[in-house]
């Protein structure tokens, strides 16, 4: 990564951390101390935002980092998948199958398709880094081991794919935006924000810092 890319994603995550912190005040999302549901739905219902938090968030990155965060829930169900199998977190052929992916289907949409891919590689990334946590939590912890197994053929990877089908749109919507100075600021105030409404813990958190650096052209 060239030193400004490294100091602007630096200045990304620090101010998301500060925004997440501000808009969580005391009654905040769960924390490490907190048990995150093992299989944390996408699709779970959360609180409605008041309306101020709705004007807010009405425009601007949030519809991005709203979706970084559902694909960062669905990391749970990945890793309940993979524990206590062969089947090993870093998968290499899957990953370069999906950067490849996204990168056609970005042509398509008149965006730049190494920078989707880098967008994608960061949520990949992301993904793997909660998958880690979550086997630490349960290794040391046997009673918080999930009791299902999703399947990632048939259940997991459809609303993955879903999410990227999403996510590249908003990319596309968002393109302007990402690109101006601005979008620092307003990409951590977004993951704040959407920190906030999907209850991320401490590992999911630091999943959504992991996710951001390339969102901001």
């Amino acid at each position: 990564m060239r030193p400004r890319r490294l100091r602007s994603a630096l200045t990304v995550l620090g101010a998301a951390a500060t925004a997440t912190a501000l808009a969580l005040g005391p009654a905040g999302p769960a924390t490490a101390g907190t048990q995150h549901p093992a299989l944390a739905s996408a699709g779970t219902q959360r609180p409605a935002p008041t309306s101020a938090g709705r004007a807010a968030t009405a425009h601007g990155l949030t519809p991005v980092t709203d979706l970084l965060a559902q694909r960062l829930l669905l990391a749970d169900k990945v890793a309940a998948a993979k524990y206590g199998t062969d089947t090993p977190i870093d998968d290499p052929v899957r990953e370069a199958q999906i950067l490849d992916d996204v990168r056609a289907r970005a042509s398509s949409l008149g965006l730049e398709p190494d920078a989707v891919a880098a967008v994608f590689r960061d949520q990949i990334e992301a993904n793997k880094l909660v998958q880690r946590a979550l086997y630490a939590r349960w290794d040391a912890h046997p009673a918080e081991r999930p009791t299902e197994r999703p399947d990632l053929a048939k259940e997991v990877r459809p609303a993955l794919d879903r999410i990227t089908t999403a996510l590249l749109a908003a990319l596309r919507d968002t393109e302007r935006s990402r690109t101006l100075p601005s979008c620092g600021p307003r990409l951590a105030v977004a993951a704040g924000w959407s920190a906030y409404t999907h209850r991320l813990d401490a590992p999911h958190l630091e999943g959504l810092g992991r996710a951001l650096p390339s969102v901001c052209a």
